[in-house]
C-alpha cells in the first residue's frame, strides 16, 4: 500500500480521545530539508493526519552525551547547523518554534532514576529540524529535545521509551529521528543497496511487527550484522526509545521502506491507538 494510502488510512482511524501516536523517522541527508520528494512530502501528510500535540519532544540521532541524560529547557531553542559541506541554503534553514519549559522539566521528573538535568546549551539539531520543517511548517508548536547517552546499553534506551509513554497522554508527541540503517563509509549515491542493510532492516522490520523488543537490543545475537548497519549506534537508539514506549494496544505503520544511499534506511514507523 502506498504510503499516502496509509497516511489516510492512519487519519481516519485515530481518535481525539486516544494518546498520542508514538512516531520514527529515518531522517536520512541533511538535504531532505530543501528538497521536495517522497521522504519530505510523506512528512508532510504526516503532519496533516497526525492529531495535533501540545508539544514535541523529540529523541535525535544528533545529541549525544556520555554519562548524562539532559532536557532542553529552554524558551527559544536556536537552529543548530551540525554538518559541513552543504549549500549554503541549508545553512540559512531556520525552525522558529518555541520550546516547552515546563513540559521539559515534567520528563526530568519522569527520567528521575535516569538522573536527567535540564540543559540550555543546545536546542534544535537537523535530526529535528530537517523534518519538523515539513510536519508543522509554520513552526508553531512548542519543541525540547533530549539526549541519547551513548554509555548505556540497548535495554536502558528501550526502557527510557517505556518512562516517557506517560506523555502521550498530556498531548506530547514523542518523535526519533535517526535511521534503522545508518553507514555513511558505505553510501554509493545512485548505487543499489547492500544487501546487508536489507538484511538489517528486513530483520528490524520483522522483530517491531513482532513486538520482540529483546531481539532489537540485543547486541550479541545480532552480532556483525549489526555493526555493519551501525559502526556507531546514535541513529539506532531513537528507534529503541520509541519502540519502547509502545504499547500492546498500539497498531504500527511503516513508511518510507527503502534504502537510500545504498546504506542508509529510510524506514519510519508510527505506533499509534485506533
Amino acid at each position: 500500500m502506498a504510503t499516502a494510502q496509509k497516511l489516510q488510512r492512519l487519519k481516519d482511524s485515530l481518535k481525539s480521545s486516544a494518546p498520542m501516536p508514538l512516531v520514527f523517522l529515518g531522517h536520512g541527508s541533511p538535504m531532505n530539508a530543501l528538497k521536495k520528494n517522497a521522504y519530505s512530502e510523506s512528512w508532510a501528510e504526516l503532519g496533516r493526519a497526525l492529531p495535533r500535540p501540545q508539544a514535541i519532544l523529540v529523541v535525535s540521532a544528533h545529541w549525544m552525551t556520555r554519562g548524562t541524560t539532559l532536557v532542553d529547557v529552554s524558551n527559544l531553542p536556536p537552529t543548530i547547523h551540525d554538518f559541513h559541506g552543504f549549500p549554503e541554503a541549508l545553512y540559512q534553514q531556520q525552525y522558529p518554534a518555541k520550546g516547552a519549559p515546563e513540559t521539559a522539566r515534567e520528563v526530568i521528573s519522569l527520567l528521575a532514576s535516569h538522573h536527567a538535568e535540564g540543559d540550555e546549551t543546545w536546542g534544535l539539531d537537523h535530526g529535528a529540524w530537517s523534518v519538523l520543517k515539513w510536519l508543522y511548517p509554520k513552526a508553531d508548536v512548542p519543541v525540547f529535545q533530549l539526549s541519547i547517552d551513548m554509555s548505556k546499553d540497548l535495554d536502558w534506551h528501550l526502557e527510557t521509551g517505556r518512562m516517557l509513554a506517560d506523555l502521550r497522554h498530556r498531548g506530547v508527541l514523542v518523535l526519533g529521528s535517526g535511521n534503522i540503517v545508518h553507514n555513511l563509509r558505505l553510501m554509493q549515491p545512485g548505487a543499489k543497496p547492500h544487501d546487508w542493510a536489507i538484511e538489517f532492516d528486513t530483520y528490524f522490520a520483522a522483530q517491531l511487527e513482532a513486538r520482540n523488543l529483546p531481539a532489537l537490543s540485543d547486541q550479541n545475537s545480532m552480532g556483525s550484522l549489526l555493526n555493519m548497519a551501525h559502526p556507531s549506534l546514535d541513529h539506532y537508539l531513537p528507534a529503541l526509545t520509541i519502540a519502547g514506549a509502545a504499547t500492546d494496544k498500539d497498531q504500527l505503520l511503516f513508511m518510507n521502506d527503502s534504502i537510500d544511499l545504498a546504506s542508509v534506511s529510510m524506514r519510519s514507523f508510527v505506533f499509534h491507538e485506533g
